[in-house]
């Protein structure tokens, strides 16, 4: 909430500007029921239907100007709320991103709370800010108007009001409580049907698809009698407020032809009475009422669900400047969990610009980590991964995003052109430098192709193929001036011959590279190896891991000299 808060206090401004122009969207609420009321009486019941006819014209001269007022309302609308949108999914996905959690494996509930949460935010905050205007603003002024037209009907109208808000009231916390089961439901239901879907294979496999059906249908269910609860609990709501809204014009009915007749008020005062509450007070009260129960109800959970389910994530105090571009790793364990087995145990590494490192080891044994540790992504739970003589987690982000670079399996193109694509992390470069690097990893037929830098790709490089895609990510983070470049599988759908060139294209860079190895035939290319097998890795050169490592020595031993580059690594 405070974020939420702050982030509205930080463009205070529009918020001015956006009150601003209620006011003026409320001078019509103010003057209407004075300027009818006048329109009776000095017009049309004193015998003088023109000066009737000119005050209904002020009239209709000041809707216009509410109408233009309203407009301007909802033009400047968004901006307040879209730069509040932008810095809550900012804040949201670094929450769920730093979470080792939510990193593991594809999180539904992860994607509806930023899917439904924030936009639940979003309109609630736009609603919020709209009715609040209609509150502090046209309500206030009609009751003005109403008070200084009809003082002897104020109590007609204020009695059954205050009744029908303290009624609603007493409502709001069950209407919360109902509020929140919904939304704890309709996440419930993003988790379980997107762990079915990201687990089909397994469901076919284990002749599951009862259960799964079950378990899918059975949170479908809760989250139906979740909402229809709400259903009930808003139909009371609105009950209390309609007959909250409709009784002071029952009791004007009652009581105005009275009170005209007996001269203690004017027929023009009792119909400047019945515009105030059918055009502006009634109306107010039940956007109110509607946003209370609805929106804000909406806002304070969605709010709360996301403050529990993605905290905030660490703010970066890393401050410091490496002194060199060498790595030196000392003792590093890293497990997932304080109770799961390490997938890295007293790992000791140096590196140094020129080193070339191969990361071996059967699928799922913890290759990726590495990469993780290297790029300071995430801190051992023991030992130190040392960049420059500073925990690589603690170099100045702006220095460590320029100086490490890693590219992974999974391939991010955008929509745009080549050029936009390729020199995204490196926008100074000249269409010379990217066409340089696009030729040192092979990618230049590609780019004849596809007709040059101007050419354009669609979403996620619709069109292209997997290693046609892995080529233009290679490409670009070859453009960088990275001095340690991580390859974690990059080139796994590129055939042996273009794996090589991109390996010995980022060799000769004479920087720091590390390839999470995809086949055997990267080992042979780097001067130093990693083998890990669920132990202590062991390092060493292709030869000295051929005598000390029976893992690598099978591998090697397994591996087809004549069809060897098309051997990838095992499962484990």
């Amino acid at each position: 909430m405070r974020f939420y808060l702050s982030t509205l206090a930080g463009h205070r401004r529009s918020v001015l500007v956006l009150l601003a122009w209620s006011t003026l969207e409320g001078v019509p609420a103010f003057f209407g029921g004075k300027l009818v009321g006048s329109a009776v009486d000095r017009g049309f019941a004193a015998g003088h239907p023109l000066a009737g006819v000119l005050w209904l014209l002020a009239f209709a001269t000041l809707a216009v100007v509410g109408a233009l007022g309203q407009r301007q309302v909802f033009a400047r609308l968004g901006d307040v709320v879209e730069p509040m949108r932008d810095a809550l999914v900012t804040r949201i996905v670094r929450g769920v991103l730093g979470d080792p959690a939510h990193r593991r494996t594809p999180d539904a509930s992860a994607v509806a709370m930023i899917t439904r949460h924030v936009e639940v935010v979003r309109d609630a905050t736009a609603g919020v800010l709209i009715q609040a205007r209609a509150l502090l603003v046209t309500t206030l002024a009609a009751l003005i108007g109403l008070a200084t037209t009809a003082t002897a009907l104020i109590w007609l109208v204020a009695v059954p009001i205050v009744a029908a808000l303290v009624l609603f009231g007493f409502l709001l916390p069950s209407l919360a409580r109902r509020q929140r089961d919904v939304v704890l439901a309709e996440e419930s239901t993003a988790e379980a049907s997107g762990a079915v879907l990201t687990g089909l294979r397994d469901v076919a496999a284990c002749d599951a698809a009862a259960e799964a059906y079950r378990d899918v249908v059975a949170e479908v269910d809760r989250q139906a009698r979740a909402s229809v609860s709400v259903a009930w609990a808003n139909s009371l709501r609105a009950t209390v407020i309609a007959v909250g809204g409709f009784a002071p014009i029952v009791l004007l009915v009652a009581f105005a032809p009275p009170l005209v007749a007996s001269g203690r008020l004017t027929t023009g005062a009792a119909l400047a009475a019945v515009v105030y509450l059918t055009t502006s007070v009634n109306p107010a009260l039940h956007g109110l009422a509607r946003t209370t129960s609805t929106v804000v109800m909406r806002l304070m959970v969605a709010l709360k669900r996301l403050q529990e389910a993605a905290p905030p994530a660490t703010a970066e105090t890393g401050g410091e400047t490496p002194a060199s571009s060498e790595f030196a790793l000392r003792d590093v364990t890293f497990g997932w969990s304080p109770d799961a087995v390490p997938v890295l145990r007293g790992l000791s590494l140096d590196l140094a610009p020129g080193d070339h490192l191969a990361v071996v080891g059967p699928s799922g044994i913890g290759k990726s980590t590495m990469a993780g540790l290297l790029t300071g992504l995430m801190p051992p739970d023991r030992g130190s991964v040392l960049f420059g003589g500073v925990p690589v987690d603690r170099v100045a982000p702006e220095i460590r995003h320029h100086a490490i670079a890693l590219i992974p399996q999974e391939t991010y193109l955008f929509t745009g052109t080549v050029r936009e694509n390729l020199a995204l992390l490196a926008p100074w470069a000249t269409d010379r430098d990217v066409v340089e690097a696009v030729r040192k990893v092979g990618a230049a037929p590609l780019l004849d192709r596809l007709g040059g830098l101007d050419a354009e790709l669609g979403h996620a490089g619709a069109g292209l193929s997997a290693g046609e895609a892995q080529l233009l990510a290679l490409a670009r983070v070859y453009l960088t001036s990275a001095t340690v470049i991580v390859l974690d599988e990059a080139t796994s759908h590129l055939d042996p011959a273009a794996e090589a060139r991109v390996e010995r294209a980022f060799a000769q860079r004479q920087g720091v590279l590390v390839v999470i190895a995809h086949r055997l035939s990267s080992a042979l290319r780097a001067n130093r190896v990693l083998v890990m097998d669920g132990g202590r890795p062991l390092l060493g050169t292709h030869e000295q891991l051929l005598r000390t490592s029976p893992l690598y020595g099978r591998l090697m031993l397994a591996w087809d000299p004549t069809h060897h580059e098309e051997t990838p690594l095992p499962k484990r």
